[in-house]
């Protein structure tokens, strides 16, 4: 009886760490054109899955080629990261990361702070 409880225990518990992981969702998207390259990652936060993984995620960017990889984190590297950044004229929330030209962080985070009303944060 002990280890049956023990059992749907460790069940319980594997499936709550496993569920949880699930909500975590990330892509990022390496923008290419004649003269930029630019890579973002974007974690999500609550924007419903679908939206997220079609629309979020797959920018129509003109004279830009994009490639998309998803994951359940951003990779590490970022000279800087937007957390809890809130959508334009939307209720939706996400986490963006940025890698490449670090003195781009001159423009970022006055956005991120400002329009985005996101928190500005240095990875170490």
């Amino acid at each position: 009886m002990q280890i049956m409880r023990l059992s749907a225990r460790l069940a319980l518990m594997l499936l709550t760490v496993s569920s949880s992981s699930a909500w975590a969702e990330a892509c990022l998207v390496h923008s290419k054109a004649e003269r930029l390259d630019v890579k973002v990652c974007q974690e999500n936060i609550n924007i419903p899955a679908n939206l997220f993984h079609d629309s979020f995620c797959q920018p129509q960017l003109a004279g830009q080629k994009t490639e998309t990889t998803y994951s359940q984190q951003c990779p590490a590297g970022a000279f800087g990261v937007c957390r809890n950044a809130q959508v334009a004229n939307m209720p939706y929330r996400e986490h963006i990361h940025y890698y490449g030209v670090a003195g781009d962080a001159l423009y970022l985070k006055p956005f991120c702070e400002g329009q985005s009303k996101g928190q500005w944060i240095t990875p170490d």
